[in-house]
């Protein structure tokens, strides 16, 4: 009975014996070192298994490498965020002024001591009057502020094709040109949109744009398509390169060893600085790269998705979706709620880790954000600021901070109704 229990462990690869040991049939018992948490149950059981270090049984370690500067970016941004909500919140009243008693209604009894902190952090912005001769306190802007603010209309005329130009991509990047607007509403400061954009923006635009109703949901329709927005940021980028207008076997281009290569399918790679790839790694990244792959404003269900082409063209409506974004970044449910629209995979964080070399997913913050690396500099700095993000920098500076590069969600308080 013995050996037969030694011989089913050992073809389980539960229990490590060599091939060579032998038992006598007195001393058979003695002679195993049976594991630590090996239990005895009646006639039952149950071991463990613990494969020897290194062994084939053992699965490679994987390491999600850490970006320090990005995770960084999170964590500078929870000022200027309340700052930039506060404005808007001060703006938003008829006297350009809020009661300090109504604060707690606008953002909560929580988030409230947050603000105060804010107001009397920095008086250079936001200025506390009355509560003196009986009057209930009152916050509102400086003069220095509310001349900086000013320059905000101005910003906002200037983002205005790129808002209208980025809208309509997003749309085509989806299966039937549509979107229910609640979900548009959650990414509406990422886009810039302006506030009630339904009523404000989308009427100046009937050639382009229309509201329809789809099964009691409200989506936004894409009236014209444009076949010269169906061209994606790498495309672009690649053009300016000069590699498209290359012909394919003209020039043979071998890929680095940062897995970066110039070609008409490639992406750009940045690995952060503890990432080692061996050989294997890299034949595996070009091979990827040089795989061509459908257009992600192709309709996906011409695509099959078992296909490896069609996990790639995944990648690229990943990449042009960030892309849309004003500051490159967007959280993993703002992510997973497009799932649908854009055929995107139900795992969407494990497609995210698998492509650390072009996103990255931090958990700092309230909510997981992933970022596209491509878009920030070795300081982890915005390469590339539309004016909306300029003129928010330059009014939190006025608090003496520099290098904000942030516009978060807070900055665009919703208004009441949106039906």
């Amino acid at each position: 009975m013995l050996y037969h229990i030694i011989n089913q462990l050992r073809s389980a690869k539960c229990l490590y014996l060599p091939p060579h040991t032998i038992f006598a049939p007195a001393a058979a018992v003695h002679h195993i070192v049976w594991p630590s948490d090996l239990l005895l149950q009646s006639c039952s059981i149950w071991i463990h298994a613990r494969p020897k270090s290194g062994g084939p049984g053992r699965p490679k370690k994987k390491i999600y490498h850490r970006v320090h500067e990005l995770d960084r970016v999170m964590d500078l941004r929870k000022k200027p965020t309340l700052i930039l909500q506060l404005k808007s919140i001060i703006q938003s009243q008829r006297n350009q002024s809020l009661l300090l008693r109504d604060l707690e209604k606008q953002v909560g009894f929580v988030q409230k001591w947050n603000f105060m902190a804010i107001l009397e952090k920095y008086p250079s912005i936001f200025r506390v009057s009355g509560g003196v001769d009986g009057s209930p306190p009152s916050i509102s802007l400086t003069q220095k502020a509310e001349k900086v603010a000013g320059e905000e209309a101005q910003a906002r005329e200037a983002m205005e094709s790129i808002v209208v130009k980025n809208l309509r991509k997003l749309l085509m990047l989806s299966v039937d040109c549509r979107i229910p607007l609640v979900k548009i509403e959650l990414i509406e400061s990422q886009l810039a949109l302006p506030r009630d954009f339904k009523n404000m923006l989308i009427p100046k635009y009937p050639e382009f744009f229309s509201v329809k109703n789809i099964n009691g949901v409200d989506c936004l329709q894409l009236e014209h398509w444009d076949s010269g927005l169906a061209i994606t940021s790498r495309e672009e980028w690649l053009s300016r390169e000069g590699v498209l207008m290359q012909k394919s076997g003209s020039k043979k281009v071998r890929i680095s060893n940062d897995g970066n290569y110039l070609g008409p399918f490639a992406f750009r790679m940045k690995y952060p600085a503890g990432f080692r790839p061996n050989v294997s790694f890299l034949k595996e990244v070009e091979r990827w790269q040089k795989m061509d792959f459908p257009s992600p404003y192709c309709n996906a269900r011409r695509v099959e998705t078992s296909d490896t082409k069609a996990r790639k063209r995944v990648v690229g409506v990943l990449h042009e979706l960030l892309s849309l974004a004003i500051e490159k970044r967007l959280t993993c449910a703002q992510m997973d709620a497009f799932g649908k629209e854009l055929f995107l995979p139900s795992r969407l964080v494990l497609c995210l880790i698998k492509y650390q070399g072009i996103f990255y997913i931090t958990n700092k913050g309230e909510r997981g954000s992933v970022f596209l690396k491509e878009a920030y500099d070795e300081s982890s700095n915005l390469v590339d600021k539309c004016p909306l993000l300029v003129f928010n920098d330059k009014f939190v500076e006025l608090c003496g901070r520099t290098n904000t590069s942030l516009c978060s969600q807070a900055a665009y308080p919703r208004s009441p109704s949106r039906s």
